[in-house]
C-alpha cells in the first residue's frame, strides 16, 4: 500500500477520535486496509468472559473433549409451568455464578413451555455462546396430534429439534437426546437422523440416549461404525441411591468400553431424600402440585416398603449431621462420587434451593471410603454386577 492511499484515509476523518483507530489499523501491514479496519472492529467487539468457575468440578462428556460441569440445572417439572418469567432466569444467573455451565430440557417438558422459559432466560442473560452447554430431548413431541410430531424418525429428529431451536432461541445444542427409544424405527434410521442434525445441519455438536437399554446403544454404535455414521456419546438415565440397577450394573459394559458419559436424572429420587417426605405430604412439594403425575410413586411410599426408603433417610440424615451437611447434599454428593457419573442434573424452583444444592460439591471429599461403607450399611442395595456378554446385529 502506498503513503498516499494512507494519507487520504487518515484526511477523511473529521475528528481526533475517528483518527487513532485508522492509524492503529496501519500498523497491521501486508493487509489491504479495509481487511485492517475489518481486523481491528472484530478485537473491539470481542465477547468478554463472563464465566467464574469458582470451585466447581468438570468432567468430560463420555468420550469428547466437551467439560461440563459435574452438578448442572434441568428445567423438568419446574420451568414452564410452576416457574416462569424472572425467577427462572434468576435460578438459571444462581447456577451460572456457582460454576455450571450445563443446562438441560426438553421439547416435551410442559409441551415445549420448558424450551421457551430457559430461552427467554438465555436472552436475558446474554452469555457468550462458547462459555455454556445446553441440550435438548426429542421424542414425545410437544403433545400435537400429527403422527409425524413425535418418535424417532428422521423426520420428527430433524424437524422436532429445528422446533426445539426456535423456542430456545439459539441456533444449535450442544448436545440432543433421544429421549426414549422408538422401537417402530429401524435402528439405521435413528442413528442417520442424528448424524444429519450434526454433520449435515449444525443443529448440535453431540447425541446422546436417555433411558435406553445398554443392548440398544450398543447396536447404535455397531450401526455408526459400520456405516460411517455418529454414535451416541452419553446417556441420560435416572440415578440415586434407591435407583441403582441399570446405572451401576447394565451399563457397565458402556463405561469400559466405549467411555460412554451419564448425565443423570433425579438424584434425590423425586424429593424422597431430601427427607421431606419424612412425615407426610407437604401442600408446597413436587408430590402435592403433581399429584396426578406422582399417584403411583405416592402408593408406593405409602406401601410397607416406601416406609422403608423413609427409615433409611432417617439414618442417612443422621450421617449427613454428622459430616455437617444437609441430605439433600449428601444424597448429591453420593451419586457424584461415582466416576461414571458425568454431571448430576439438580431441579430448583428457588434460589435459595439452588445454592443449598451446590453445597454439594463441598461434601464430595468427605465421602471417605469408611463413610461410603457406612452408607452401603444403610441402603443394602449395592447391585452384583455380572459380566455381560454382547452379540452385534
Amino acid at each position: 500500500m502506498n503513503s498516499t492511499r494512507v494519507k487520504l484515509a487518515i484526511s477523511t476523518a473529521s475528528s481526533s477520535s475517528l483518527i487513532s483507530p485508522i492509524r492503529k489499523v496501519v500498523k497491521i501491514r501486508g493487509l489491504p486496509l479495509v481487511n485492517r479496519q475489518a481486523i481491528a472492529m472484530a478485537s473491539s467487539l470481542s465477547p468478554v468472559s463472563k464465566f467464574d468457575p469458582k470451585n466447581m468440578e468438570f468432567r468430560y462428556l463420555g468420550p469428547t473433549g466437551l467439560k461440563v460441569s459435574v452438578f448442572s440445572l434441568g428445567g423438568w417439572m419446574t420451568y414452564g409451568k410452576h416457574v416462569t418469567g424472572n425467577p427462572v432466569t434468576e435460578c438459571l444467573k444462581a447456577a451460572w455464578d456457582h460454576g455450571i455451565n450445563y443446562f438441560d430440557t426438553a421439547e416435551s417438558y410442559f409441551k415445549g413451555e420448558s424450551e421457551i422459559a430457559m430461552g427467554q432466560a438465555l436472552k436475558e442473560l446474554d452469555w457468550p455462546r462458547e462459555e455454556y452447554v445446553i441440550s435438548t430431548k426429542i421424542f414425545f413431541g410437544t403433545g400435537r396430534q400429527e403422527p409425524n410430531c413425535r418418535g424417532l424418525s428422521k423426520k420428527h429428529i430433524v424437524e422436532g429439534l429445528k422446533q426445539s431451536l426456535k423456542r430456545l432461541q439459539l441456533d444449535y445444542v450442544d448436545i440432543v437426546f433421544a429421549h426414549r427409544m422408538d422401537p417402530n424405527v429401524p435402528m439405521r434410521e435413528i442413528v442417520e437422523g442424528f448424524t444429519q442434525v450434526i454433520r449435515n445441519l449444525n443443529f448440535a455438536y453431540y447425541w446422546g440416549t436417555s433411558e435406553w437399554t445398554a443392548a440398544q446403544i450398543q447396536e447404535a454404535t455397531a450401526i455408526a461404525e459400520k456405516y460411517n455414521l455418529i454414535a451416541p456419546v452419553v446417556e441420560q438415565p435416572q440415578y440415586n441411591m434407591f435407583a441403582r440397577e441399570r446405572f451401576e450394573n447394565e451399563y457397565a459394559p458402556l463405561y469400559s468400553s466405549f467411555s460412554y458419559g451419564t448425565t443423570i436424572w433425579s438424584p434425590l429420587n423425586y424429593g424422597i431424600l431430601t427427607g421431606k417426605y419424612n412425615d407426610g405430604i407437604p401442600e408446597d412439594s413436587r408430590f402435592a402440585k403433581e399429584g396426578e403425575f406422582f399417584k403411583d410413586t405416592i402408593s408406593r411410599l405409602r406401601s410397607p416398603e416406601g416406609q422403608e426408603k423413609i427409615e433409611k433417610v432417617r439414618k442417612l440424615t443422621a450421617i449427613a449431621e454428622r459430616l455437617g451437611t444437609t441430605m439433600s447434599a449428601l444424597a448429591l454428593a453420593w451419586c457424584a462420587k461415582n466416576k461414571n457419573v458425568t454431571t448430576v442434573i439438580l431441579g430448583a424452583t428457588k434460589v435459595e434451593q439452588l445454592v443449598e444444592n451446590c453445597k454439594a460439591l463441598e461434601v464430595i471429599p468427605k465421602l471417605t471410603d469408611e463413610v461410603m461403607n457406612e452408607i452401603e450399611g444403610v441402603l443394602q442395595n449395592k447391585p452384583e454386577v455380572k459380566q455381560h456378554i454382547w452379540t452385534q446385529r
